[in-house]
């Protein structure tokens, strides 16, 4: 070795080297330390005591057996890993190589224990990712992902699935676009970089699908939108399937009130002892009309039963438990109307009660008022009325704060309300407000398969109040049957209880009939030579006779007959009555 040559280096190039920030550690040809920098003692972690001069074995002895094999082989080594006092490093170990001799080795070392940190954090980075990649391909429901700019950047496959769009048609595409060209109705996308929030929505894709969307923002450290990740399900089939539970729900609906309204019109014939197909409709109109609160109002001939239904109505509607509050506005003085239905408060006029009184609406509070004759109430009453209607409010007699009631208002009249309008004697805002389901009784004459079973009815009654069991004959039936009764129900049933209390036996026969009903349907005659027989076909030629002048059809003869229409034409037939058509023939099948 050339004694002039030395590995240690001038004191400035210490000071440089110690200025670098790999590990520099230079060893002469016996393994002495002559550069150790300042990165290697902070790499191995030592003091300064480790200087120049000492032997490598007393400072990293597990090192000097490969540096003597550099020096020996003079072969460097590069790249070498150790690891050494908790660190990890990367040497490369050069010989110092002078005339063919090697003087001694050098080595630069880096500690990269952080580098391997961040290279395990990015393998463990790339294996969620692809397991993040797998779990978006494999996802059952759709996901859409934008860029904080609402640029299409990902698509699954369960997206295409449900949605029938390619994910090669969307991506790098922007929402705004997309909504334009009618791909989609309205983007939820949009909507959350509107708002800065998550959002949900039902959303319509070209080609007839329907899907429910939930956007949800994603955001960086300066609360920037980076991405906007959509889940998408498909609810077409939810839909229909949603749509055949409503159809059912509404077909059990429909069955259930279907059997409520049968019950409740077997309740109200049972009642008022309706057998007409007339009636039957007329009392189905009312128990539909019973489950709103809707106004009523009831028209039709004096006695053809109003009240009977109005009381119907209201025992089948929510308020049967409350009152139900008749009031005959006919009854009643035009001076003592205001204050018998809307009250007074004290000192309202002479004679008023001194604590007042209320009136009998406002006593029917959470029930029915039913207002017979409504057409006989004043003009500034029915003021008053439609306020109760409308705004559920009135103001007693004398006072000036408004009463709160919630009644159900029917109302009932025989008059011509457009006659009386036209007059000026009935408001026509009433009216209207009254008549929502214009409800129009049938007289008597007009149902005559109700004379009978009303008859009965009025006949079980009497008897069980006077203690007898009496009984109509045949004779009368028919003419009962045939009378047209101009007062109606009332009059039938009057007929009834007078024939009872002045019959002498137990059968009441035709010379019990009012004079009246003899008047209007005389009992056939037996004319000089003319027997039985021939009088009661002559008598029933002129009830068919009468039967088909009277009415506008075959068919309504023959429901007024009370007699099948086939019967009818075979009558016809049999007394040569003239004038019947083919058509009216078929009218009566």
């Amino acid at each position: 070795m050339n004694p002039e040559f030395s590995l240690k280096p001038p004191e400035p190039w210490i000071s440089i080297l110690d200025m670098f920030h790999n590990g520099i550690l230079i060893l002469d040809r016996e393994g002495i330390i002559t550069v150790y920098n300042k990165a290697a003692r902070r790499i191995f972690g030592e003091d300064r005591q480790t200087r120049p001069g000492r032997h490598i074995r007393e400072v990293r002895p597990e090192v000097w057996p490969e540096f003597q094999r550099i020096i020996e082989t003079g072969q460097p080594q590069i790249g070498k890993k150790l690891s050494v006092a908790g660190a990890t490093i990367i040497a490369n170990r050069s010989p110092v190589v002078i005339d063919g001799r090697v003087h001694g080795v050098i080595s630069v070392f880096q500690d990269i224990s952080e580098y391997e940190t961040i290279i395990d954090e990015l393998q463990s980075f790339q294996r969620l990712n692809r397991e993040l990649e797998a779990i978006i391909e494999s996802s059952y429901d759709g996901l859409y992902i934008t860029d904080g700019k609402a640029n299409t950047i990902r698509v699954n496959p369960a997206y295409e699935r449900m949605t029938g769009l390619r994910r090669e048609d969307l991506l790098g595409r922007n929402m705004h676009e997309l909504v334009k060209e009618h791909v989609y109705d309205h983007s939820v996308t949009l909507e959350v970089l509107k708002k800065h929030a998550p959002v949900t929505l039902m959303q319509a894709v070209t080609g007839g699908k329907q899907v429910i969307v939930t956007g949800t923002p994603i955001y960086d450290d300066t609360g920037e939108i980076v991405r906007v990740v959509t889940n998408v399900r498909n609810i077409t089939e939810l839909n229909a399937l949603k749509a055949e539970l409503e159809d059912s729900r509404r077909i059990a609906s429909r069955m259930a009130q279907s059997l409520l309204e049968q019950d409740c019109v077997d309740h109200a014939m049972q009642q008022m002892v309706i057998k007409s197909q007339s009636m039957t409709k007329i009392v189905r109109m009312a128990i539909k009309v019973a489950g709103t609160q809707a106004p009523v109002l009831l028209q039709g001939e004096s006695g053809v039963g109003k009240s009977m239904l109005a009381r119907v109505i209201h025992q089948i509607s929510d308020r049967k438990e409350r009152v139900f509050m008749k009031i005959n506005c006919g009854t009643i003085p035009h001076t003592l109307m205001e204050s018998e239905l809307f009250g007074y408060e004290k000192g309202a006029f002479t004679g008023a009660m001194p604590g007042g009184k209320a009136g009998l609406i406002e006593s029917a509070h959470l029930g029915t008022v039913f207002l017979d004759e409504i057409a006989e109430l004043r003009p500034d009453l029915q003021v008053k009325l439609l306020e109760v209607i409308e705004e559920k409010t009135f103001t007693r007699v004398g006072g000036t704060r408004p009463v709160v009631v919630d009644v159900r208002i029917i109302a009932a009249t025989n008059r011509d309300l457009h006659e009386m309008i036209r007059e000026g004697k009935f408001r026509e805002d009433l009216y209207y407000r009254l008549n929502v389901v214009p409800i129009e009784i049938p007289p008597l004459r007009q149902r005559r398969e109700d004379i009978m079973p009303l008859a009965m009815k009025a006949m079980q009654a009497v008897n069980r109040r006077d203690g007898t069991a009496k009984r109509l004959e045949p004779r009368v039936v028919d003419r009962l049957k045939a009378y047209d009764y101009p007062g109606n129900v009332r009059e039938l049933i009057n007929i009834i209880e007078r024939m009872m209390i002045m019959s002498e036996g137990e059968r009441l026969c035709a010379e019990d009939l009012p004079q009246e009903t003899l008047a209007s349907c005389p009992l056939p005659t037996l004319t000089e030579g003319a027997t039985l027989k021939a009088s009661l076909q002559a008598h029933e030629a002129r009830l068919i006779r009468n039967a088909l002048q009277g009415t506008p059809s075959l068919a309504a003869a023959a429901l007024a007959l009370d007699i099948h229409p086939t019967t009818l034409w075979r009558k016809m037939v049999r007394h040569g009555l003239s004038g019947i058509t083919a058509k009216q023939q078929h009218l009566l099948q």
